[in-house]
C-alpha cells in the first residue's frame, strides 16, 4: 500500500476546486481533509502522509464539492457560534456573515436575568440554539413554518440538550398565525430573525440556487415580502424595552432601517456590517407610545 503526501493532495484539490469556481478553494480542501481525518483543519500538519484509501476517498469528496454541492452537506455539520448543527437537503444552510447578528443578540440580553428570546423564521436552529448556548438561563423558542427545515431544527435541539446544554422550544406554524405566538405577546426581552430576503431574479451561486430552499432564500421583488409583515408580529412579541435584531440583504443597508424607523414603537433603528463591512443587519428597541398605557 502506497503512501502519499497530504499536503501535495491538498494543493491538488485546492486546484480542482479553485477550477470549479468555489469561492473558498484552499479553506475548503482542507476541511473536506480534516472531515475525513476526524481532526480540526488546523491539526493537518500532524499527518504528514495519506494512504491510498484516504486518496480515493477524499478525491471523491473534492469532487463533490467541484459540482457545487455545499461544503456542510458533505460534511454533514456547520459550526455556529456554540452550536454545533446538523444540515442538509431541505433547511437554509447558516453563513459566517449571521455570526455578527448573534453576537450583537447575546450583548444585548447581557443584562437581563433569565431573558425571553424569540427566533423567527428559525430554519436549523441556528441563532436560537446559538444563543441558547450562550445564556443557558434564557427561555429560547423558535419558528419555522418549513416542516423539513422544523424537523433539522428538532433534530439539532434535541442533540444540544442531549449534549448536556440549554436546548430550545420549537413552534411549527407561520409566523403570521396570530394564533401560534399570542402567548408570548409583550414577554419577549429579544426577538431575532434571519428572514428571507433575497430579491427575487437575484443571481445567487449554485450551492445556493441548487440546495437552499427557494422559499428560505427569496422574498418578492425587493426581498421584502417577508420583512415588512414581520415588523409587527417582532413589535408585538416583544417588551418595553425589548431589542430586535433582523438580517437583511446587502443590498437594504437603507430600505430596512427605513422601514423600521416607520414604526412608532421602535427606536435607536441602527444597520450593522458583517464581518465583511458589508450592509448586514439591523437593530432596534421597543418603546411604548406616548399617552398609552
Amino acid at each position: 500500500m502506497s503512501r502519499h503526501s497530504l499536503r501535495a493532495a491538498i494543493l491538488d484539490a485546492a486546484r480542482t476546486l479553485e477550477a470549479a469556481g468555489v469561492a473558498s478553494p484552499d479553506v475548503d480542501a482542507q476541511e473536506l481533509a480534516a472531515h475525513l481525518l476526524g481532526v480540526q483543519r488546523t491539526r493537518l500538519g500532524l499527518t504528514p502522509l495519506v494512504e491510498d484509501g484516504f486518496l480515493a476517498d477524499y478525491r471523491a469528496l473534492v469532487d463533490r464539492r467541484a459540482q457545487r454541492i455545499p461544503l456542510q452537506h458533505l460534511m454533514g455539520t456547520v459550526q455556529f457560534g456554540r452550536a454545533t448543527l446538523a444540515v442538509g437537503p431541505g433547511v437554509f444552510v447558516p453563513r459566517p456573515e449571521t455570526e455578527s447578528l448573534l453576537a450583537w443578540a447575546v450583548h444585548a440580553i447581557a443584562d437581563r436575568d433569565r431573558p425571553v428570546v424569540v427566533d423567527l423564521c428559525t430554519g436549523s436552529g441556528a441563532l436560537a440554539l446559538a444563543i441558547a448556548a450562550e445564556r443557558p438561563d434564557a427561555r429560547v423558542i423558535g419558528v419555522e413554518r418549513s416542516a423539513t427545515a422544523l424537523a433539522w431544527a428538532r433534530r439539532n435541539a434535541v442533540a444540544q440538550a442531549g449534549a448536556g446544554r440549554t436546548a430550545v422550544e420549537l413552534r411549527g406554524g407561520d409566523v403570521f398565525d396570530e394564533r401560534l405566538l399570542a402567548d408570548l405577546d409583550g414577554t419577549a426581552d429579544l426577538v431575532t430573525a434571519n428572514p428571507p430576503y433575497v430579491p427575487d431574479g437575484t443571481e445567487v451561486a449554485p450551492e445556493v440556487a441548487d440546495h437552499d430552499p427557494p422559499e428560505a432564500v427569496f422574498a418578492g421583488p425587493d426581498g421584502l415580502a417577508v420583512i415588512r409583515p414581520l415588523l409587527s408580529v417582532a413589535a408585538a412579541l416583544l417588551r418595553i424595552g425589548g431589542s430586535l435584531a433582523i438580517e437583511h440583504d446587502d443590498t437594504q443597508g437603507e430600505s430596512v432601517p427605513a422601514l423600521l424607523r416607520s414604526r412608532r414603537v421602535l427606536t435607536d433603528v441602527e444597520d450593522h456590517q458583517d464581518l465583511t463591512g458589508r450592509p448586514r443587519f439591523v437593530t432596534a428597541t421597543r418603546v411604548r407610545l406616548t399617552g398609552t398605557s
